[in-house]
């Protein structure tokens, strides 16, 4: 049988290109050289910019794949976007805020060849999960200088939109017993010394400290029965931002927990095209 089909070229091609070297960084002690390294979906189209979402994974601060949710970021790129995922050395690599200024460094490198992945390199938003999320907070919040660190500096690292799930925005929040309890959790390991004997430092580090009236939108996503990251982190960015006079949602999953398979349905992720698809 042979059947004939005329098919109208509506959409572009969309590329997946993997482990794309943004930075180096010294490793082993200062005695080596370690490359970062990100994923990118974009779409093969030279006739339009595309607004770029950069994902950035969660792990507490301790391990993390940039791979891990092609699959789902994929589908996002298809919805109208760019969408890189990024690398950044984790707590046992190197102490914060090397996370974020990787993070920053993934971003100029994207403004810096937007115009081989076609992005529009005015239109940046950022998303990721409870570390990746902290992340994305902080990425869009934290604007000194000292976090815009490597090649590229002569491009910016803002972004015009941010959407963290379930992050930990005050690290101080979190219910340990005692100082030796929290002497490993992951936020001390990430700053590299006990966040309850050192509140008012570790403090400089949250989202929920570094909100302006001139913060970009959010969205925040958290389910109400986190056990790991209490939803009450994510209430109190919310309200920080909302009480500076941000434009700011916060979008409370019922029932989940962290991480929960609800995140990953569908009616989140349409959540998550729309936020972008509006603000960017």
């Amino acid at each position: 049988m042979r059947r004939n089909i005329q098919v109208e070229p509506r959409e572009p091609q969309y590329i997946v290109t993997t482990d794309v070297t943004f930075a180096q960084v010294d490793a082993w002690y200062g005695h080596t050289r370690q490359d970062l390294k990100l994923d990118l979906i974009y779409p093969y189209d030279a006739e339009k910019e595309y607004p770029c979402i950069v994902w950035i994974c969660g792990g507490a601060w301790l391990t993390m794949d940039k791979s891990a949710h092609l699959a789902y970021l994929t589908e996002l790129a298809r919805k109208g976007f760019v969408v890189a995922s990024v690398q950044y050395r984790t707590s046992n690599e190197a102490k914060f805020p090397a996370q974020l200024q990787d993070v920053k460094a993934a971003i100029r490198y994207l403004r810096a060849h937007a115009g081989r992945y076609h992005i529009d390199s005015e239109k940046f938003g950022v998303m990721g999960e409870s570390a990746g999320g902290h992340l994305t907070c902080m990425a869009a919040l934290a604007k000194d200088p000292s976090y815009d660190v490597g090649e590229y500096l002569e491009y910016s690292s803002s972004v015009q939109a941010a959407c963290p799930w379930y992050p930990p925005t005050d690290f101080r929040g979190f219910p340990y017993a005692s100082a030796e309890q929290c002497a490993a959790a992951p936020e001390s390991l990430l700053l590299g010394k006990n966040v309850m004997c050192n509140q008012e430092e570790a403090l400089g580090y949250c989202p929920v400290s570094l909100v302006t009236k001139d913060a970009p939108p959010f969205l925040i996503i958290h389910g109400e029965q986190d056990h790991t990251v209490p939803f009450s982190q994510s209430e109190l960015l919310h309200d920080a931002l909302e009480k500076a006079g941000c434009d700011v949602t916060l979008l409370a999953i019922q029932d989940a927990d962290h991480a929960d398979l609800r995140f990953f349905q569908k009616e989140i992720w349409a959540e998550i095209e729309r936020f972008f698809a509006e603000k960017l």
